[in-house]
């Protein structure tokens, strides 16, 4: 599939700037036959009508103003980058060039991967050219920001402290042209592309997977992918347009660029093997939990700190685990194997509890609700097909809440 170029669109958004070819020409500094020939190859590229040719100009189709709500973000994103480095010019004195110099995809995808992996080579062979062409991208990257992005460290290329900035932005920029095709494709009635979301441990066991066949059945054509790492890398990934959203148990938003919107609200089990010695009694207290090991979730996760919590109100010795994991599979067979306990929410192990192999003990937790939801990055315009997942999220969520409410 050919790639949507980001000078044929950068001209396209001048042109619908300005309402026409001849009127974007001298905002655009160039002959209006070279103008003409742009649009051209970006509606034959994404094989669809950007404008309708009027006598008196040109005039934007459905799919052009879809298309230019694109372009701006990714003007807006490029210029933000530029701004910055004409201020670090007043001390440095080195030039910046225009704008468009950043208008190149390659040279931006470059220096995301380099950000990445720090290697050279690694980059080179991934997307097939020679390694002299990946360091030739980044050296007019530089050229044209009159400040170094990376620094070559021990660790192999590293991005500067701009450089660490600029890559954020770039890795927008590609987002926003990969959701092209698929607002293209929307607008023909067929949700296509990939989503990608962060799941957390409480999204991913029921939820996700109810959403993403809810959707699957209507839009067979639309792809997901999951990203299972820590919280704070999976906002690194959101801030930098790599993720859509992250669902899960929502976090103090420790970034101001981060929205959140709640769909349920979840607590705390004690859960252990049915044939627990607890496992049959109707009331249980914490002083019961005594004598039996625990599988616990790691110190710093949420789970975790909720049971401190109850425990450090009571004025009780807090839990140590005999087993610490942040692998639910490992609890689970854990839980299986003996007479050990564990503190998570019912919805992650619901599947053994309904079989009867696990069972919640008759102890509820309730200082330790926590709020289920999404979080996605301020400002940002998702695909069609995130937008439709996250419709079945919301959707899926009210079974959830009435579950947790009985």
């Amino acid at each position: 599939m050919e790639t949507i170029s980001l000078h044929h669109l950068h001209v396209f958004a001048g042109v619908a700037a300005a309402g026409g070819v001849r009127r974007s020409s001298e905002s655009l500094h160039r002959a209006s036959s070279a103008i003409a020939r742009s649009v051209a190859a970006l509606e034959e590229t994404l094989g669809v009508v950007l404008f309708e040719r009027k006598g008196r100009g040109m005039l934007l189709t459905r799919a052009g103003e879809i298309v230019l709500e694109r372009a701006r973000h990714i003007e807006g994103a490029l210029r933000e980058v530029r701004e910055e480095a004409v201020r670090m010019r007043a001390q440095s004195g080195a030039a910046v060039a225009s704008i468009d110099a950043l208008h190149n995809e390659r040279r931006l995808e470059v220096a995301a991967m380099l950000a990445e992996v720090h290697h050279m080579p690694s980059v080179a062979a991934s997307i097939g050219v020679s390694q002299p062409a990946v360091s030739q991208a980044i050296a007019r990257l530089e050229d044209a920001l009159g400040q170094p992005i990376f620094a070559r460290t021990a660790r192999g290329m590293v991005p500067t402290d701009a450089g660490s900035r600029w890559v954020v932005r770039f890795e927008r920029v590609l987002a926003e042209l990969r959701n092209i095709r698929a607002d293209i494709a929307a607008l023909k009635g067929v949700l296509e592309g990939v989503v990608t979301v962060g799941a957390l441990p409480l999204g991913r066991t029921l939820l996700l997977p109810m959403a993403i066949a809810d959707v699957h059945r209507r839009h067979p054509h639309l792809r997901f992918r999951t990203l299972e790492s820590p919280y704070e890398e999976l906002t690194a990934g959101l801030l930098a347009g790599r993720i859509d959203f992250i669902l899960g148990a929502v976090r103090p938003l420790a970034s101001q660029g981060l929205a959140t919107e709640r769909l349920f609200q979840d607590r705390i089990s004690l859960i252990v093997r049915a044939a627990h010695p607890l496992a049959a009694r109707k009331r249980v207290t914490l002083a019961d939990l005594e004598p039996y090991p625990w599988v616990l979730s790691r110190a710093a996760s949420p789970s975790r700190q909720a049971l401190d919590g109850v425990f450090a109100s009571r004025g009780l010795p807090l839990p140590q685990p005999l087993v610490e994991t942040g692998d639910l599979a490992l609890v689970r067979g854990m839980l299986l194997q003996g007479d050990m306990v564990t503190a998570l929410s019912a919805h992650q192990l619901r599947h053994e509890i309904d079989a009867g192999w696990l069972r919640e003990l008759g102890l509820p937790l309730p200082d330790t609700a926590r709020s289920i939801g999404i979080t996605t990055r301020v400002g940002a315009r998702l695909s069609p097909g995130a937008d439709a997942l996250i419709a079945a999220l919301r959707h899926a969520s009210g079974s959830m809440e009435q579950a947790v409410d009985k």
